[in-house]
Order: structure tokens, then C-alpha cells, then sequence
């Protein structure tokens, strides 16, 4: 299958709590190609290695190695087309990639949705991974203490866990298991003052899968704790989905996976998800799903959301193993996978079958 996302720029969002070492990473990816542009909230105060700066002129810095840096100005729409034209008209070095970071506390939902509901945006653009950095001295107590954090790894398609030379090793193995379980899917790589390896970030194609070879690996079912299907129904209450009152921000993130054995009707996956983001989306951080659809045999269809935002389907042309059985992930947050789970069962049986 051809692979229509390589004519065009890829993105990495970059993002993780305050002082996690965003821009450290950021400097050290600077220094080494492709060439890159980069996109921040007012760059000048965020503290870009003054030796990478060749010259400022206005919301814009020249970069040593032919990188730029310029600032989100109001929408991130013109910004990107700025960029665009400055690079179409050989005003500014041809850069290869675009990553943009955002700030400490930010919510990369609404850069996300630019991305895909911009048509200009996304005939040009396409966003290659979501990227998070997390502190391994103080990761846990910003786990503990701020809700964003833990919505920033559980969006995550990619963890660095920075300052592993400060923490010692009890306390790192203890962090990333505590990553693991709040985000089973997303690699964790350690990272020493900034260095990190391109391949860590770059070319994740997180949301442009289109190879079977790579279909197992980029669901990760096997990761995530699977909640029962195919079980007789208790009727799913629709705008009153059970939530977990105990304490521990922890709890209050659920990862779990539901597996289908029969092929599905089509119409029922779709208004199940659709009813699933209309009363829920905020609480649906991140699903993933390979899916045997009853109307296309033999040929998987690949889901994938981010709170109320569902990225195109797209069908593969065989399955990657053997196992052709519709397996659905999630990631929420305040949101019971029973509920979940009884949801897309409830439509698929409903549903009248061809």
C-alpha cells in the first residue's frame, strides 16, 4: 500500500509537566539533521541555548544548522503557513520536519485538531507523534499532584524520562512501571541531558498506519488489562457512566482492552463510538482499535481517536497474524470500562446483520 502521508511535513508534539526537560531535549535535537522548524509559546522566554541562535527578527529566530524557531501568534493555522511560504520562497532554510512545543500545563488537544480539521493544514502537514518528557527525580510527585501530568502520559505515543542520572534505580524502576500501567502502549526511553537519540521521536507514524506488519505492535493489546466481552448485557446507562469516587489521581486513569470474536456490523462500531464521544469525549483520552468488519472480510479497519477527535479510519489490505479478532484499546479517565465495554457490545448485537 502506498503510503500517501511522505510528500508531506511531518509533525512531533512535544510536550510534559514544567521543568521536565522539554527544552533541554529540544536543544540537543537541534544541534544534529534534519533540519527542523520549531514552534513554541513566546520562545524567547523558554530558554533556547543561545549558542543555537544565529539572529532574532521579530516572532522569528534563525537557528545555527539552518533550523527556525518562530512563536505560536494567536492561531497556530498562520503560523503554520508563515512557515510554508517563508520556506516556498527559499526566504528561510527548507526545513524537513516541525516540531512544536507546548507549555508546561497545556492541553495539546486543540494543536491536534488543527492539524486534522485545517484542510490546508493537512494537505501539507500530517502529525507524526505525540511526545511527552517526564521528570524521574520528580515525576511521581507531579503524577501526584497535578492532573495534567497524568493526561499528558496518557496521551503520550512516546515517554522520555529524563534526568535518569539524578534518580537512582529503585526510584526509576518504580516510575516507569507506574508509566506503564498509566499508559501500557507508549516505549519508555531514558534520557541523560537532553541526548536523545532522532529514533526515539521521529518517524513514529502514529496516526498514519497503514502496513499489517506494524498493525500488532502500534495496538499493543497485549499491554493493557482486558475487560470481559461478549457477555450478557446489563443495560448501559448512557448519560450516567459509572465513575470510580476513591481517592489517588492514578485510579482515575483506566487502560484496558476489549476483543470481539465475531466480525462486527459496521453501523454498530460506528454509533457506538460516535454515542461514546458525544457524552464522553473528555474522558476518553486516547483509543485504539483493529476492528473485523462484517462488510469487508479480510480487510481490517484501524481506529483511532483522542478525546472527541476520531482520525480517518484506514483499511489495511490483510491482517498482520493470524488472530482476526477485533480488538479495541483504551485510555480514559473518570470513565468505567464497563461502561465501555457494554456500549459497543450493546449496538454491535443490536444491530441487524447482513
Amino acid at each position: 500500500m502506498t503510503d500517501t502521508v511522505d510528500a508531506r511535513i511531518p509533525i512531533t508534539l512535544l510536550t510534559g509537566f514544567l521543568g521536565s526537560g522539554k527544552t533541554t531535549v529540544l536543544n540537543s535535537l537541534l544541534r544534529a539533521p534534519p533540519l527542523t522548524a520549531v514552534i513554541m509559546n513566546e520562545f524567547g522566554s523558554i530558554g533556547l541555548d543561545h549558542q543555537l541562535v544565529d539572529n532574532i527578527q521579530g516572532t522569528m529566530a534563525l537557528l545555527s544548522g539552518g533550523c527556525v524557531c518562530c512563536e505560536i501568534q494567536g492561531s497556530l493555522v498562520p503560523t503554520l503557513k508563515n512557515l510554508w511560504m517563508g520556506r516556498h520562497d527559499g526566504k528561510i532554510p527548507a526545513y524537513e520536519r516541525i516540531i512544536i512545543e507546548t507549555t508546561g500545563i497545556a492541553d495539546p488537544t486543540p494543536i491536534m485538531e488543527t492539524l486534522l480539521r485545517s484542510d490546508w493544514v493537512a494537505k501539507r502537514h500530517y502529525l507524526d507523534g505525540f511526545v511527552t518528557t517526564v521528570d524521574a527525580v520528580f515525576g511521581n510527585q507531579q503524577l501526584d499532584q497535578h492532573f495534567e501530568a497524568l493526561r499528558q502520559v496518557a496521551g503520550a505515543d512516546r515517554l522520555l524520562l529524563t534526568k535518569t542520572d539524578l534518580a537512582d534505580v529503585a526510584s526509576i524502576q518504580q516510575l516507569e512501571s507506574r508509566l506503564a500501567q498509566l499508559n501500557p502502549s507508549a516505549a519508555i526511553s531514558h534520557i541523560q541531558h537532553g541526548n536523545v537519540d532522532p529514533d526515539n521521536l521521529f518517524k513514529l507514524r502514529a496516526y498514519h498506519l497503514s502496513e499489517p506488519a506494524k498493525a500488532k505492535q502500534w495496538l499493543a493489546a497485549e499491554h493493557f488489562r482486558l475487560v470481559s466481552a461478549n457477555l450478557p448485557l446489563k443495560q448501559p446507562s448512557i448519560l450516567n457512566p459509572s465513575v470510580p469516587t476513591h481517592g489517588g489521581t492514578d485510579q482515575r486513569i483506566r487502560s484496558f482492552s476489549l476483543t470481539f470474536d465475531e466480525a462486527l456490523p459496521w453501523a454498530g462500531v460506528s454509533e457506538a463510538l460516535d454515542t461514546l464521544v458525544e457524552f464522553c469525549s473528555a474522558r476518553l483520552l486516547r483509543m485504539k482499535a483493529i476492528v473485523n468488519v462484517q462488510e469487508y472480510p479480510g480487510r481490517p479497519i484501524v481506529l483511532h481517536a483522542v478525546q472527541h477527535l476520531f482520525y480517518p479510519s484506514v483499511e489495511l489490505p490483510a491482517w498482520p497474524d493470524d488472530d482476526q479478532r477485533s480488538r479495541f484499546v483504551f485510555i480514559t479517565s473518570d470513565l468505567d470500562e464497563d461502561f465501555v465495554s457494554n456500549l459497543l457490545t450493546s449496538f454491535t448485537q443490536t444491530v441487524s446483520k447482513p
